[in-house]
């Protein structure tokens, strides 16, 4: 039990860095780690993604609030566009957690990787949106936080790699983008960690869960990647980011490819 812990907390302190250093979600990598750590403990194979993503989300809400409280500090955040795009974000991802806790691992799983290797493409060749307009009207908006909220509630992480891109598509400057990205994370963990303790409670699961949310790993992830990620942020103006970007979508590759052979 103790390695389990330790192995906990190595991936937490590991997802904060990487978010303060890089600007990724730790989703990315709680999800598939947490997914093989509960394949070892042998958790109920059925169930294994739906707790991973459950855990990962609920842990986001935490690691968010710290990201957006700097953020805010900068006068990074619009909330204009928090208030506007939050009710379809809340919307799509509780939608989102209560159709993927009726769906089957393997298709979470492929679902997954598909999005891995997305996320991966995107950050190895630094892919960014041209600007081509402005922010739509309330009912686009509420559509495109729909969208995002349920992408995320099925990959369970807090949607910077679509909220970033979506907002700088829509003319917004770059540092605003990411902080304004950091705020429209809390109501996806919150709403998609309600989502899948709603929807596992009347699950058949081992003790020391919530719903689809297991409360060891939740401690011990979110405790080390709020330690973890102010260290990542200030890393982020001494190291290349480029190039460790470039490592890191190396790395999804070589996570999303062992999911895959775990598929097959």
């Amino acid at each position: 039990m103790v390695t389990v812990w330790l192995l906990y907390l190595v991936l937490g302190a590991f997802a904060g860095v990487m978010a303060g250093l890089l600007g990724v979600g730790g989703g990315l990598v709680i999800v598939p780690v947490l997914s093989f750590i509960f394949a070892h403990q042998q958790l109920p194979p059925e169930h294994i993604l739906h707790l991973a993503l459950g855990t990962s989300l609920a842990s986001i809400i935490f690691t968010s609030i710290s990201s957006l409280r700097a953020h805010h500090a900068r006068g990074a955040v619009n909330w204009n566009v928090v208030r506007q795009i939050s009710p379809g974000i809340v919307f799509g991802t509780f939608l989102g957690s209560w159709v993927a806790s009726r769906l089957s691992t393997a298709f979470l799983k492929g679902f997954f990787v598909v999005f891995l290797f997305y996320v991966a493409i995107q950050m190895f060749f630094n892919i960014k949106p041209q600007p081509h307009r402005q922010l739509p009207g309330k009912g686009t908006i509420f559509g495109v936080g729909g969208l995002i909220g349920g992408v995320s509630s099925f990959v369970g992480i807090g949607g910077g790699s679509m909220s970033v891109p979506f907002l700088l598509w829509c003319n917004v400057a770059m540092h605003n983008a990411i902080g304004t990205s950091a705020a429209i994370g809390f109501p996806i963990a919150l709403a998609g960690a309600a989502g899948y303790v709603a929807n596992g409670l009347a699950a058949s699961l081992p003790p020391h869960t919530l719903g689809f949310v297991h409360l060891p790993a939740l401690m011990g992830v979110a405790a080390a990647s709020i330690a973890t990620a102010p260290l990542g942020a200030k890393l982020a103006h001494l190291l290349p980011v480029a190039g460790l970007k470039k490592i890191f979508a190396l790395l999804l590759v070589v996570i999303g490819t062992k999911m895959v052979l775990d598929l097959l």
